[in-house]
């Protein structure tokens, strides 16, 4: 591991008149930590913000909810608040990591943690998302676990978050804070696709501290699947972010967002619009599902995550039906 300095900030402020070309801001340090052990991240300092004033859950008038970068996953997932009024985000949460690892990561962090693509984490291999133009071996290479939506010829890695997945779904926006002030970023503008820049996973500026994140009133049944390679602590072959709410048979509200297929949470907007006014059926689940994984483009051994995809939408918008 090379030297680096370390300074911890007691404010916002603070933090970002620390922040210089080469720091980079630690949250838990749960992926952090892990890259620069690898070589894969080599910053010349790291600023510590897990101790800022952002570690409060807050409950709004209407039933949204404003959460702080620096609360843990584990008093996210246990916060009344969260597993009554937006049950997806809990059960992401929970559905992520281990316990003890639950216990440090932050919401912040979580929403920064990098790839696990095979490739990126080997400081030895070439790699698009490391050192731009250096090549994608993944391609031809180990792509099992690897995007089917999205993707370019730059890069084929998938986003690794749980809790992205459902904030997705929610129509969640993040709250970042820069030299020139606050700026509110809905998060489906807050991460990128690989196109013309893979090394970059989301528009934040140099320098940028996320503080927040903004979650809406939610008011529909909501839930999250996810299908893994072992019963846990895996990152996800696919996941299903789903919120859905049905009246007279017909559906009236759906909100949906897939993990573990694109370099970013898929809102999944093609299914969303074909199930809206539509009878809550197994055929019209499935329709919606066909119409949003028509744009996959699966690698050679990857294409088992088109039916998988498909199928847990399928099943996770019955279990909600059901319970309408």
């Amino acid at each position: 591991m090379r030297p680096f300095g370390y300074e911890r900030a007691a404010t916002a402020d603070e933090a970002l008149a620390l922040h210089e070309d080469g720091a980079v801001y630690l949250g838990g340090g749960t992926n952090l930590v892990d890259l620069m052990r690898l070589g894969v991240a080599t910053p010349s300092r790291l600023v510590d913000v897990a101790r800022l004033p952002h570690d409060r859950v807050e409950l709004e008038v209407d039933g949204g909810l404003v959460i702080g970068a620096a609360v843990t996953n584990s008093d996210l997932a246990a916060d009344r608040s969260v597993r009554e009024g937006h049950p997806v985000l809990a059960e992401a949460v929970l559905a992520g990591a281990s316990g003890q690892i639950r216990n440090l990561a932050t919401v912040g962090g979580n929403l920064l943690q990098r790839t696990r693509c095979s490739y990126f984490q080997d400081a030895a291999k070439p790699c698009n998302k490391r050192d731009p133009g250096s090549g994608c071996p993944a391609r031809e290479g180990e792509h099992h676990n690897l995007a089917i939506l999205g993707q370019s010829e730059a890069c084929v890695a998938t986003h690794p978050s749980d809790m992205a997945v459902a904030l997705a779904a929610l129509d969640a926006s993040v709250r970042v804070r820069g030299r020139s002030g606050e700026r509110v970023v809905p998060l489906e503008d807050f991460y990128r696709l690989p196109d013309g820049a893979p090394d970059r996973d989301t528009t934040l500026e140099p320098g940028e501290l996320v503080t927040a994140v903004e979650v809406p009133p939610l008011g529909m049944p909501s839930r999250y699947r996810k299908v893994r390679e072992r019963a846990s602590f895996a990152f996800a072959l696919v996941s299903v972010a789903a919120a859905l709410e049905v009246g007279n048979g017909v559906v009236t509200g759906v909100r949906l967002a897939l993990g573990g297929v694109a370099h970013r949470p898929w809102r999944a907007r093609r299914a969303e619009d074909a199930l809206r006014g539509a009878a809550a059926t197994e055929e019209s689940f499935l329709r919606a599902a066909e119409a949003e994984l028509e744009a996959a483009e699966p690698l050679r051994d990857n294409a088992y995550k088109v039916p998988l995809a498909r199928n847990l939408i399928v099943r996770t918008l019955m279990e909600l039906g059901e319970g309408t």
